[in-house]
């Protein structure tokens, strides 16, 4: 990893693609790139735009493996569903959740292109990182990342909010992505700056996530 990899905010994002089309395949023919953070920290929209970075590089949504009543418990589906056919070099169909019908829809094919980026929380656990080409983190406090989220989505969404972040609090807990992330992402007035991860250097004093103290399990 190079210390110094510090592109200029207005380029970070283009930076980076040029960074992910030189990375070795990880999972078959396929460079799978990890954008993990807690949620509301603004995964969904870097990813959209580092996919545009990769000539509209395929966007795997884990909002889309999860649902209600596994929230966190997905690995299994990921694994079996796109996993596994990807490292053969095959389409991978997966059935994405439709969160107010509360129920999973008809499959969608994921056809192994040259980079396909997986993002959402937990997109950086430990049961996917072999998997994975590089892992990103979007490196906002959770409080911070929360409120955001809480604003964005509104009263309506009041309820799945106090019951995700005592889930992602105790995902976390038992799964951090922060001590493994290759890069850190941080927004800027104007684009993103990219800095590098703490990946390698993990140690009793490395905190979990950007401003966190002790997990509080709820």
């Amino acid at each position: 990893m190079n210390p110094s990899f510090r592109p200029a905010p207005g380029h970070a994002v283009r930076d980076l693609a040029d960074r992910v089309r030189r990375l070795s395949p990880s999972c078959g023919p396929v460079r799978l790139v990890g954008v993990d953070g807690h949620a509301g920290s603004g995964k969904s929209t870097f990813a959209e735009r580092l996919a545009a970075a990769l000539d509209d590089a395929p966007v795997l949504r884990l909002d889309d493996i999860a649902s209600h009543d596994a929230l966190f418990d997905w690995t299994e589906r990921l694994l079996d569903q796109l996993i596994e056919p990807l490292s053969h070099g095959r389409t991978a169909h997966y059935a994405p959740y439709d969160w107010r019908a509360r129920r999973f829809g008809s499959p969608r094919p994921v056809p192994p292109a040259p980079v396909i980026l997986v993002e959402g929380v937990g997109a950086g656990r430990r049961a996917l990182r072999p998997h994975l080409a590089l892992l990103l983190w979007m490196d906002l406090p959770r409080e911070e990342a929360w409120q955001r989220g809480r604003s964005r989505d509104g009263e309506e969404q009041r309820e799945f909010w106090d019951g995700w972040v005592p889930a992602e609090r105790r995902h976390f807990a038992d799964d951090p992505s922060r001590p493994f992330a290759d890069l850190l992402v941080r927004q800027r007035d104007e684009g993103y700056e990219v800095l590098s991860g703490p990946a390698g250097t993990v140690g009793p004093d490395q905190p979990l996530t950007h401003g966190d103290g002790p997990p509080a399990v709820c």
